[in-house]
């Protein structure tokens, strides 16, 4: 069986290839919101929009009126079409599914930051990439691409540009393995796995919160002063330290996850609502006094909505699952209720007067007297619901 797999590099346009860069992103977002505002116009007028291929065909006319848009690569254009199908799509499915989206949006400036060679028009050299009506642009290859690359995207981040090839690659599974793990993540460590180890949080944002506050000041004092030196090297600074913390982040992410599936056969984890988890505490009105409102933990929900997104539960999860996949292994998504509370020796759940709360980080059962710590019992509690919902097959013990 085969997979997408994606490989991305670094690479240095000259100045005039950026340039050219910049003009070809403005260049897709003139083009993505005139198909944008063509499928809201029909709408409105005829009660149908028109396809992804019918605006496809609409392209070569427009090149015509737009003499800016020969200096796009063709199927870069049709790509700008597909994006906005996509759109429309997740658009329509969440409508389905009884959710509230926001209906597709306009770009403005600065705000369409990638493009995609669908198909051709893109080779990969020895340190260097070509793209078509842009040319040949210096990269650093740090590893080699596997398999048969199907897509090219250039996207700009701030001031770096990358380029990301996706590829279709066949799946290397790993040795059958028997062990099995539950994992219960957290703020205190990261995570705590059924077999009693734990992986430490290295909470990368909280500890560049002073060095970004500070960059952020630096920041407020000049950000009035557009087109200015002062402003351009701030924001940059900025830039580089939010850089720095999601790059740190995802490294671990990804190097924990690997660590993981090496090693079991069966993953289980808690398939938290990590949106929820975050959501802001909702007003208090004060019935006594008009226009004034109650404490509602907001402050302190804050800080700790901070801590939830800087531990990068959801990209974990996605990580650990698309790895696994990739490796023949299992992951098994857990309903997280009762899992701190229920004992996982003899499954014993507390009245609600006496369960644990965030402060009491010991499990001690009435019952069956079991005491560990709090996070191990959780981890060990996932991986006996898993264990129920997933039949290990044969020849794997």
């Amino acid at each position: 069986m085969t997979h997408r797999k994606a490989f991305q590099y670094r690479i240095y346009p000259s100045s005039a290839q950026e340039t050219i860069l910049r003009q070809t992103l403005e260049t897709c977002r003139g083009v993505y919101n005139s198909l944008l505002n063509e499928r809201k116009h029909d709408y409105e007028l005829f009660g149908k929009s028109p396809s992804c291929a019918v605006q496809q065909k609409h392209l070569p006319g427009w090149k015509k009126d737009h003499p800016q848009l020969a200096g796009v690569f063709s199927q870069v254009l049709q790509d700008v079409a597909r994006r906005i199908d996509k759109a429309f799509e997740a658009f329509f499915r969440r409508v389905a599914a009884g959710e509230e989206p926001g209906y597709p949006r306009f770009k403005g400036k600065g705000q369409y930051k990638s493009i995609t060679y669908p198909q051709m028009g893109f080779s990969l050299g020895e340190g260097c990439v070509h793209l078509s009506k842009i040319g040949v642009i210096k990269a650093i290859l740090h590893r080699p691409v596997e398999g048969t690359i199907k897509t090219c995207t250039v996207r700009r981040d701030g001031d770096k540009w990358y380029v990301t090839f996706s590829c279709e690659v066949e799946e290397e599974t790993l040795p059958l393995s028997s062990e099995q793990i539950g994992i219960d993540v957290g703020l205190k460590t990261f995570a705590a796995l059924s077999n009693g180890e734990f992986i430490q949080n290295p909470r990368f944002y909280r500890k560049e919160e002073k060095a970004l506050a500070k960059a952020e000041r630096k920041f407020d004092k000049v950000k009035n002063k557009h087109r200015s030196k002062a402003r351009r090297k701030a924001k940059k600074v900025v830039r580089r330290v939010n850089e720095r913390i999601k790059h740190r982040r995802k490294d671990f992410l990804h190097q924990t996850a690997r660590k993981l599936v090496n090693r079991f056969g069966l993953i289980a984890v808690e398939e938290l609502q990590i949106e929820n988890m975050m959501a802001t505490p909702q007003a208090k009105p004060d019935p006594e006094k008009e226009g004034q409102f109650l404490p509602n933990g907001a402050a302190q929900k804050s800080g700790l909505n901070k801590s939830i997104g800087d531990a990068g539960w959801g990209m974990f999860r996605s990580l650990l699952t698309y790895k696994a996949e990739s490796a023949g292994r299992v992951v098994v998504n857990v309903n997280p209720a009762y899992t701190s509370q229920d004992c996982s020796g003899c499954g014993y759940r507390p009245e609600k007067e006496n369960r644990k709360t965030l402060s009491d980080r010991i499990h001690f059962c009435p019952q069956c007297g079991l005491v560990l710590d709090r996070d191990t019992n959780s981890a060990r509690t996932i991986l006996k619901i898993a264990v129920g919902q997933y039949s290990v097959p044969a020849g794997t013990g």
